[in-house]
């Protein structure tokens, strides 16, 4: 093999994932000493701002933190703010919340499958560039974005930044006949659904696995979507399980340099949160409709103990868990009666509340300590990608290391595999669509460590 001298790569921007960042790696005499995924966005001071607002107010405003998942950060605000009320919202109104979080869960995953991962199986730079070779599949994936956007926009008011999310529950429920004006779109999404299952089960998958502790929420006898107890699968394969409430306890966050983003660990050790973790954890909770498509995509039952670590195989849960997701939809519209009132009372106190719901991209933990009148003394986010930044340098180290020990792939061969390696983790950084510089540091013994040329892809 022959080690390249000192170079630097600039990779100017990359589509297909949300947010703006940069990766620089260092390989010196063909092995991988440093892979940093440098999150260089401003800060947004959510949390800070949240302070000294009304008690009502988070799920709105948190909600502005992610146009893609808006309802997560609902959620979460509102799961939260609920228990340090000492709330419990009527069983209806947890229903219609699980109703509309599938609708995010639609849309966030047909999106992610389609638009952002499948291009790299098909060997396309882009999803425009796709539909000009794959126009049925295409059309197919935006069906069932629409979709998720349909039971949202009923929902929550527009698909958007919902405005009918309130503490409690919604302003207004929606009627009987309103929900199941949705019933066909829905049953053709089931179909799209299992389509997608059938497509993506073709792709060729490279072999991989996370080196990392997976962790999700679960619940007893389903599949959590909107609450639930944070759960840890090791990977020695043990599993253990805490509160809500101690969920800093296990999972802390600390300033890097490289980073405007913390860096997480759980237990002092990485961890990833998202599909392959929810699946792996607590697949064996799938409807029966979704465990018939987790077989029928290639990742085994996981009522035998069947779970995923391949990263690039989180294209095959996500779409199980569409599956699932339009499934949920249909069961809850089909039982649903409207509430006798659209929200539950929450009336202000003093206290400290958490919440964690599962976005599409993994756990998202929300903490507010509250005083007497409602009025917001602090406030804590742990979103996702922040969890899981960690993981993925580790990722993107191994997967680098290994291409370079086998073939040492040009400039243009290892940024492809590091794009891909990000994308493989549906990472949401912001909402932008420039994310990736990518810098290449290439060193030998009788190099001088510093680059001798660089060039903009």
């Amino acid at each position: 093999m022959t080690h390249r001298g000192s170079r630097v790569l600039h990779v100017g921007s990359l589509s297909r994932v949300e947010g703006e960042g940069a990766l620089s790696l260092h390989v010196h005499d063909g092995k991988v000493t440093d892979a940093r995924l440098e999150i260089y966005e401003p800060p947004r001071f959510f949390e800070a701002f949240l302070r000294g607002r009304s008690y009502t107010e988070p799920p709105d405003i948190t909600a502005r933190v992610c146009g893609i998942c808006p309802v997560a950060y609902q959620m979460s605000a509102c799961a939260a703010i609920e228990d340090a009320c000492g709330v419990t919202v009527d069983p209806v109104i947890r229903d219609l919340r699980r109703l509309l979080y599938c609708g995010e869960w639609i849309e966030s995953q047909a999106l992610h499958i389609y638009l952002l991962h499948a291009p790299d199986f098909l060997g396309r730079p882009s999803a425009i560039d796709l539909a000009r070779t794959h126009r049925a599949e295409v059309e197919r994936g935006l069906r069932l974005k629409k979709a998720g956007n349909s039971l949202m926009e009923l929902l929550g008011g527009r698909a958007v930044h919902p405005i009918n999310v309130r503490l409690g529950g919604f302003h207004r429920a929606p009627t009987r006949t309103e929900l199941r004006s949705l019933t066909e779109e829905l049953k053709r999404a089931l179909d799209d659904a299992w389509e997608t299952v059938r497509w993506v089960a073709g792709f060729e998958f490279p072999d991989a696995s996370v080196e990392a502790d997976l962790l999700a929420l679960t619940e007893p006898d389903t599949y959590a979507i909107e609450g639930g107890t944070p759960t840890v699968l090791r990977t020695d394969g043990t599993n253990t399980s805490f509160p809500v409430r101690d969920f800093t306890a296990h999972v802390t966050e600390t300033h890097v340099a490289h980073s405007t983003a913390l860096h997480s660990r759980l237990d002092g050790r990485l961890h990833l949160t998202g599909s392959l973790a929810r699946f792996s954890i607590s697949g064996r909770l799938l409807s029966p409709v979704a465990l018939e498509a987790a077989v029928a995509a290639g990742l085994g039952d996981p009522r035998e103990g069947a779970v995923c670590r391949n990263p690039y195989r989180s294209i095959l849960v996500r779409a199980v868990e569409t599956v699932y997701a339009v499934a949920e939809a249909l069961r809850i519209i089909d039982g649903y009666e409207p509430p006798a009132h659209p929200y539950t009372e929450v009336p202000p106190a003093a206290g400290v509340g958490h919440g964690a719901t599962e976005a599409p991209r993994g756990l998202l933990y929300h903490r507010y300590e509250l005083d007497a009148d409602g009025i917001v003394k602090s406030a804590l986010l742990v979103p996702p990608t922040a969890q899981n930044q960690g993981a993925i340098e580790d990722d993107l180290r191994r997967l680098a290391q290994r291409a370079i020990g086998e073939h040492d792939p040009d400039d243009d061969e290892l940024t492809a595999l590091c794009e891909r390696a990000i994308r493989n983790h549906d990472p949401c950084i912001s909402c932008s669509t420039h994310f990736l510089d990518l810098t290449v540091v290439r060193t030998s013994e009788e190099s001088t460590g510093e680059p001798t040329g660089g060039r903009d892809v």
